[in-house]
């Protein structure tokens, strides 16, 4: 992205996060409501503020300290981390936050010798789809415990 002075702008700031905080939550809230607006109960697969904190995942909030924009976890899994809750603030989309938590949560994972990243999403979420698309994930069956239900989209990626 390159700004009207044809500069471009810093990267945006990721860092560790602690999800059940102002910012981090009030993010959480809003992918929750957006979910359950566009998909039913028993299609929604997203974890409690709380259930992030668990010691198998990582949690990230991105943008300005104390007001973040967006946020991502990677829950690691035996032979696989998982991508959840990741989510940007509709007035920050295009603005690289997306690609910056995607990079950060890929560092993550290949830190704690994850090869494989996965992830769950609703086709419904077309823009989720392209970013992930254009950052190497592939398409595929449906993993772990999620049902093959019509409306969810597993992606796969490989990491070098």
């Amino acid at each position: 992205m390159t700004t009207a002075t044809g500069t471009t702008p810093p990267a945006p700031h990721v860092r560790a996060a602690d999800p059940t905080e102002p910012g981090c939550a009030a993010l959480l809230d809003a992918s929750h409501a957006l979910m359950r607006a566009l998909f039913n109960p028993e299609e929604n697969h997203f974890l409690p503020h709380e259930a992030l904190r668990a010691p198998d995942i990582r949690f990230f909030a991105a943008g300005p300290e104390g007001a973040p924009l967006g946020v991502a976890a990677l829950q690691i899994k035996e032979g696989y981390g998982e991508v959840k809750s990741f989510f940007v603030a509709p007035e920050a989309r295009g603005m690289g936050i997306g690609a910056t938590l995607v990079a950060r949560v890929e560092a993550e994972a290949k830190a704690n010798g994850l090869t494989i990243l996965r992830l769950e999403t609703g086709e419904a979420l077309d823009a989720a789809c392209r970013l992930y698309e254009r950052h190497g994930f592939v398409r595929r069956g449906a993993f772990g415990d999620y049902p093959d239900n019509g409306v969810s989209v597993f992606m796969e990626k490989r990491l070098a």
